[in-house]
């Protein structure tokens, strides 16, 4: 297989090509390369286009010489014509007839020669044309392509290109070689505030994505290096569609299974403020309502249950006391659990003193460390408490 130009249109074509991809000639079997220039042209023509050696491969018609009839027996003879002395023979000026052949030769050669340059005309126009256009695509493509090697191929191949083409895509491969520069200074700086200055200078920039994860990446470092909740919740409002959305709100919950927020500590002391003030007040229904039902464990016994805790209440009022007074420091020590979907136990361990007045008027004072439980409804599932002997 060779590849030849197209005897039609001049493009670059295989010769066993069936047709010719651009203009649609048969070629496979249909051409013929003339053994003196090279050219190729097609096989039904008498002589090469160009340099007019005859075709070898065309058959050569041989015109037939007349019969010569033989004159029949009992046909007269001519008689010969007497001979006549070379000095009496006339000379006679050479018909105008012998002179044909030779005009005839010349006037082909004249339109063979006007016929090739008709033809290389023709070539060198739909080559012209060719290049023309694929000079054009390849000028679109450089200018809309965002790769600097395009533009710069552009150049190479087509120095004698329009001139407000070639200084339109230098234009071009000058800004992106910037704006290729100001990536790689902001990549190499691992800035937040640099790459979003890049943004903001290049806002349709080809590595606009790249930034975005870059930033989306610095944010989550910083994230997971203080691992608050506070951060977790800024990376989600900064990057509401970030790549660690979801581990953004893991980390929000794994913090609120172990940290106990003010609001949580704010309903453990309330439920024991009331407790002991009912304690104060004796007042039995308070009492109950800050028990769970079935308590795991209360001063000691084994699932209690809230009459245990109102049993409890009525011990302590003793018939000599008048007057009784429990005081909460406020120095809770609380430890969250996890027990189930967003639902936590809370362990507690605070002081309590008490001041009790007898009917004498004596007063005694006592301490002591409460260890609890609250459960997930906020109701005490296990009080214990120890008296502190100073």
């Amino acid at each position: 297989m060779a590849i030849i130009k197209c005897p039609e249109c001049g493009h670059q074509v295989s010769d066993k090509a069936p047709v010719c991809p651009y203009c649609g000639v048969e070629i496979a079997g249909k051409t013929v390369r003339c053994p003196q220039c090279g050219e190729v042209y097609f096989k039904d023509q008498s002589a090469c286009p160009i340099c007019h050696q005859p075709n070898p491969n065309k058959t050569k018609t041989v015109p037939q010489q007349p019969k010569t009839v033989s004159p029949v027996n009992n046909e007269q003879q001519p008689k010969p014509a007497a001979p006549v002395q070379p000095s009496e023979v006339p000379t006679k000026p050479a018909p105008a007839d012998e002179k044909k052949p030779a005009n005839s030769n010349r006037a082909t050669i004249i339109v063979a020669l006007v016929l090739a340059l008709i033809i290389m005309g023709a070539l060198f126009y739909f080559y012209k044309t060719s290049k023309d256009n694929k000079e054009q695509e390849a000028y679109e493509y450089a200018l809309k392509s965002d790769d600097p090697q395009v533009l710069q191929q552009f150049l190479d191949q087509y120095p004698d290109a329009d001139e407000e083409d070639i200084l339109a895509i230098k234009d071009r491969l000058a800004k992106l070689k910037a704006t290729d520069q100001d990536w790689t200074d902001a990549l190499v700086s691992n800035s937040k505030s640099s790459l979003e200055a890049y943004l903001d200078k290049y806002p349709d920039s080809p590595h606009k994505q790249e930034a975005l994860h870059k930033i989306d990446s610095l944010d989550w470092d910083n994230v997971m290096h203080t691992n608050t909740v506070d951060a977790y919740q800024a990376y989600l409002e900064d990057h509401p569609n970030g790549e660690h959305v979801d581990e953004a709100n893991d980390g929000i919950k794994k913090i609120n299974a172990k940290t106990v927020q003010p609001e949580e500590k704010q309903v453990v002391a309330s439920l024991f403020r009331k407790f002991f003030q009912s304690l104060n007040s004796k007042n039995e229904e308070n009492i109950m309502s800050c028990c769970d039902q079935v308590m795991s464990s209360f001063l000691g016994k084994v699932s209690a249950t809230r009459s245990d805790a109102v049993t409890f209440m009525h011990k302590i009022w003793k018939a000599d006391v008048s007057n009784m007074n429990w005081r909460l420091p406020g120095d809770y020590q609380i430890k969250k659990k996890e027990v189930g979907d967003n639902e936590y136990e809370y362990n507690v361990v605070f002081s309590a003193q008490q001041e009790v007045e007898k009917t004498d008027k004596t007063m005694i004072e006592n301490k002591y460390t409460i260890k609890a439980r609250v459960n997930p409804n906020g109701l005490i599932s296990e009080f214990n408490m120890t008296r502190i002997i100073e």
